[in-house]
């Protein structure tokens, strides 16, 4: 596609920066707009496998994230009470020498911090904070995204990569509400000095019990402990990342776990739990107009359980670069990537809502039995990590 092409891009989150960049790169037009006030993110830690790290190493990346990240050694998987390892995947050297790259925990701030800077690099024009926006308008001329305080910004195709409340996507698809599953996410941090020393190795350690996970691991260079908690409760719907809720409430939700959780617990500050309703979205078979398309959260919302929300945004920038340019307009580009994400995206989203169900069941025997069926180390190492997105063949 000509790179005097006019790429805009609503939502500066992790796969719009991330899109721009690559776009940036390859020399393309590229404008992002952004309805906060300033750039930043919320939340705590996530993780990039080597399937997402490629793309980030692509765009020059690679020494900066080195510095803020942590690289795990394994995934244990733990029974909530004894401790008992259920399932282990060897993670650290054994990851990046299957797939080339590494496995990364980073605080989400960060990597975000580290995408927009680089986006600036390449463009300091190329991010319009302030601009929320409404909805679009196309023919065959191009598209225009309409802002909420009535700016209409013209060019040749729209990248709505503005999650799960996507006015973008609604436009696409149709309103739909995002399908609340009946769980919700506590969140915090913990400073590493206010721990035992030596409190745990460099895993991701998932903690599973009826009803109720959590998920453990470091951050900043293993100074802080993350700590997600994900329960089945229907009485909680916000959405936010940024409400608190009570330490009483998430202390009693792990009434009765294993000690390192309540170790982990107990030096939370009480004021800094957070909690928000978890929510995803059935796949669909259709992300795009002629000249409009969704990705991340917007196409593809999903739950946390395999580690890949992020992962598959950052995927879906590669593809869409590599997509534009093969391609010799907008409408085959679009279509190319759309037919080259829709199959891969469904089977995570579907298979996060199946790990779900796996680690929340109630009796040893019962997680002994389902960890037996499922050997999850053999099958993302075939097929979720094994992928990249920069070579993947295009059909």
């Amino acid at each position: 596609m000509d790179k005097s092409t006019k790429i805009i891009i609503s939502g500066a989150g992790i796969g719009g920066l991330t899109a721009a960049a690559c776009l940036l790169q390859e020399g393309y037009d590229v404008r992002v707009y952004e309805q906060a006030p300033s750039l930043g993110e919320v939340g705590a830690g996530i993780q990039t496998s080597a399937n997402a790290v490629k793309v980030l190493h692509h765009i020059g990346l690679a020494e900066k994230l080195a510095d803020v990240c942590v690289k795990p050694k394994s995934f244990e998987f733990r029974l909530f009470n004894s401790g008992e390892v259920l399932h282990k995947i060897p993670l650290a050297d054994a990851h990046e020498k299957a797939h080339g790259a590494p496995y990364y925990h980073v605080h989400r701030s960060d990597i975000h911090e580290i995408l927009a800077n680089r986006v600036l690099e390449l463009d300091p024009d190329c991010i319009t904070l302030n601009s929320r926006a409404i909805g679009f308008d196309e023919n065959e001329e191009g598209v225009t995204l309409n802002l909420a305080d009535g700016r209409k910004i013209s060019g040749d195709v729209l990248i709505g990569a503005d999650g799960i409340k996507s006015p973008i996507r609604d436009q696409i698809i149709g309103v739909t509400s995002p399908n609340f599953t009946g769980q919700v996410a506590w969140r915090a941090t913990v400073p590493v000095e206010k721990l035992p020393a030596d409190f745990m190795d460099k895993i991701v350690a998932i903690w599973c019990g009826p009803k109720k996970h959590a998920v453990v691991y470091y951050l900043r260079s293993g100074k802080v402990l993350n700590f997600v908690g994900c329960v089945e409760n229907d009485t909680w719907t916000e959405e936010s990342w940024t409400v608190k809720a009570s330490w009483d409430d998430l202390k009693t939700d792990f009434a009765g776990w294993n000690e390192e959780i309540q170790i982990i617990i107990d030096n939370i500050d009480k004021d800094k739990c957070y909690r928000w309703a978890l929510n995803n979205r059935k796949p669909v078979d259709n992300w795009r107009t002629e000249k409009a398309v969704v990705m991340g959260d917007a196409a593809h919302a999903t739950l946390p359980y395999m580690a890949s929300g992020a992962v598959m945004a950052i995927e879906d920038a590669a593809v869409l670069m590599r997509s534009f340019n093969a391609c010799d307009d907008v409408t085959e580009a679009l279509d190319m990537f759309q037919r080259n994400r829709l199959e891969r995206t469904a089977r995570i989203v579907n298979e996060s809502t199946e790990h779900g169900d796996l680690y929340h069941l109630s009796t040893r025997e019962e997680f002994e039995a389902g960890f037996g069926k499922k050997n999850i180390a053999k099958e993302r190492n075939q097929w979720l990590y094994a992928y990249d997105p920069l070579t993947v063949e295009l059909i």
